[in-house]
């Protein structure tokens, strides 16, 4: 019967080398696509000096300019202006406030032209309600909202190589987590049919919640007030915070990143950190260091000097979007 075990094995070998190779097919067959397999290999496999039991297999991921675009504005920006657009007959006081006022006439340049504008634009769209009110809200809105230059719904703007990449990660019994410096509240209604990812699995910046009883039911009520902003030197910190472990594998796109993966792959460890560099101004956009979205600028000289993989999305990526 040895002619049999030598065949079941054989047949097996052959059955995994196929599904390596089907792994990531979105991914061009270079370098990068190579390495985020061998790493994986190397933590998964039992007989691997780098294996790590699957408590231990956390990635974390970036979201805006990471998972789906983040041009020409942050989605929740877009979703804050919508929202202001909607409530504005009800706040006759915004034809002469800023920024209300340059929102409501079409002028974004001047509405985000600062911190304190986008704050006020944020607050006004996004508190004053129960979080079950702005769950349902995102809801309506992420499932008819449009790209304003593809047209596409914004959950079409999705990148399909990392869509494979998580689900890959998943099938070897990784956990994902998205840390983004988007709201929390904003992402948990839509991430989990859009990503696989369930909304406890959701870092991000949040405000300040009160309890309250209306009519004797229990509500959480929306605050104007910020709790925790998620972003740059926050990142690490909330996923201490929220994770309790330290990832094994962390993907970004922008200088805002750049702390996670420092906290991810400190040096000599046995980590993967990978940047997304946006380089396809044909299928996408191109940008790093001047941009005012997504900047990619001291992150990507950190990469190159620690030798972390770097996505050159014209390169390494066959297609974009699925």
């Amino acid at each position: 019967m040895n002619w049999l075990k030598t065949t079941l094995l054989t047949l097996l070998f052959c059955n995994s080398a196929f599904a390596e190779s089907r792994a990531l097919s979105s991914w061009s067959d270079g370098e990068t696509r190579q390495a985020i397999i061998a790493f994986v290999e190397a933590v998964t496999k039992k007989e691997s000096i780098h294996y790590l039991p699957e408590a231990e297999r956390i990635a974390v991921f970036d979201n805006d300019g990471t998972l789906w675009a983040e041009q020409p504005l942050y989605v929740q920006l877009a979703f804050a202006i919508d929202r202001i657009k909607t409530l504005a007959p009800e706040n006759p006081q915004w034809q002469t406030t800023e920024p209300f006022k340059s929102i409501i006439s079409g002028d974004l340049k001047n509405a985000l032209s600062s911190e304190q504008k986008i704050i006020a634009a944020v607050f006004a769209s996004h508190s004053g309600m129960t979080t079950t009110e702005f769950e349902q809200i995102v809801k309506e809105w992420i499932a008819n909202a449009k790209h304003p230059t593809t047209g596409k719904l914004y959950t079409e703007m999705i990148y399909q190589p990392m869509l494979e990449l998580l689900n890959y990660l998943r099938s070897k019994g990784f956990s994902t987590y998205i840390v983004s410096g988007g709201g929390v509240e904003f992402m948990r209604p839509w991430v989990e049919k859009t990503y696989g990812i369930p909304p406890e699995k959701v870092i991000g910046s949040r405000a300040k919640l009160k309890f309250e009883l209306r009519d004797d039911k229990p509500v959480l009520v929306k605050l104007a007030e910020v709790d925790f902003i998620d972003d740059g030197p926050g990142k690490p910190v909330a996923i201490q915070q929220k994770i309790g472990r330290q990832p094994i594998m962390a993907f970004g796109n922008s200088d805002g990143d750049l702390q996670m993966l420092q906290w991810t792959c400190p040096p000599s460890a046995f980590r993967f950190c990978l940047f997304v560099h946006h380089t396809d101004s044909d299928k996408e956009w191109a940008y790093d260091r001047s941009s005012p979205v997504g900047r990619l600028d001291k992150g990507l000289e950190y990469a190159h000097s620690a030798r972390w993989t770097i996505v050159d999305m014209k390169r390494d990526w066959k297609t974009i979007f699925p």
